[in-house]
């Protein structure tokens, strides 16, 4: 299939009309339209619904939209080991594994770390979990890397690290001098996460339901940064992985809170594309070196040896 109609495809997908995705490519709204109707005959449907100015994706364009993408990066891919470019790679990275664990990962890339042949110009969006997902979905990202909701997608992914998970608070707070708290006294303080499936609020359903059981959550739809800036001026508390308040609590802006249940550790998770091309070496690469980086690797020894033990325990029982 002609590339030139899939990069019409999705230029009006991304600008939400066909004379936008024209003045975006540069072409005549009359070559972008000849090249949808094109497209819409190789298929044998209609990918999109012309409503005045504006264009909407039909089901079937929905469904060709991420194959489109796919392809598109996979000719850029093309292009560039045809030229000896580097290959590029688009990663995405919650805010807080972005600013405080991507960069040492990244930088080990580029300085070698991987291998021979390993680097690449690399695209980093940072980003909430949802805008990621979306991204991911449609085929703007290569490979993500996110803390573990429970959710797996389908297609490849890996853990490639764990992080401890931390109560924190104001120094101010009435609990911050406290040796351990308790579940009663944490109830009667207000939990404070920042947007729905986020870090903050997975963690206090998954690994601290039990002890806050009737704890109240105070929804703040908006940045990590901005979630830290309130938690230290208020009498909130919130669930939190170390990386994210590693520089907060060693300039004394948060304190830890030691609960008298510790919480368990959550997994760094790496989820990426099958069909990469020239980038699959280099995705391979990234995940060994964010292993090696892995910010809490008793965790991830304790985590092989459990799985070490099920898989001896199944081959001794069959």
């Amino acid at each position: 299939m002609d590339s030139r109609y899939l990069r019409a495809f999705v230029a009006v997908a991304d600008n939400g009309g066909i004379s936008a995705a024209a003045h975006a490519l540069g072409y005549a709204q009359s070559s972008v339209s000849a090249q949808l109707k094109r497209l819409e005959a190789d298929l044998g449907v209609s990918v999109l619904v012309r409503a005045g100015t504006g264009a909407v994706l039909t089901e079937a364009g929905a469904r060709l939209l991420p194959y489109a993408r796919e392809s598109l990066e996979l000719e850029e891919r093309m292009r560039r080991a045809a030229r000896g470019d580097r290959t590029r790679l688009r990663i995405g990275a919650q805010e807080s594994l972005a600013h405080a664990w991507m960069p040492e990962v990244l930088a080990a890339l580029e300085y070698g770390a991987g291998g021979p042949d390993s680097g690449a110009d690399v695209e980093l969006t940072v980003a909430p979990r949802e805008a990621l997902e979306r991204a991911f979905g449609a085929g703007e990202l290569d490979l993500v890397f996110e803390y573990d909701n429970g959710s797996r997608a389908a297609g490849p992914s890996a853990v490639v690290g764990h992080d401890r998970t931390l109560l924190v608070t104001a120094p101010g707070h009435p609990l911050a001098h406290e040796d351990r708290v308790t579940p009663d006294q944490l109830l009667r303080y207000d939990f404070l996460v920042a947007e729905r499936g986020c870090t903050s609020e997975m963690l206090v359903d998954r690994f601290g339901r039990d002890m806050l059981a009737g704890a109240q959550q105070t929804l703040l739809q908006g940045s990590m940064a901005a979630l830290l800036r309130l938690l230290g001026h208020g009498h909130d508390i919130t669930v939190l992985p170390q990386l994210t308040v590693a520089r907060e609590l060693g300039e004394g802006e948060l304190v830890e809170l030691r609960p008298a249940e510790p919480l368990r550790p959550v997994s760094i998770v790496a989820r990426w594309h099958p069909r990469l091309g020239p980038a699959e070496g280099t995705v391979h690469a990234l995940l060994a070196l964010a292993r090696r980086a892995d910010p809490l690797p008793e965790a991830t020894q304790a985590a092989q040896a459990t799985q070490e033990a099920h898989r001896a325990r199944t081959a001794h029982a069959s």
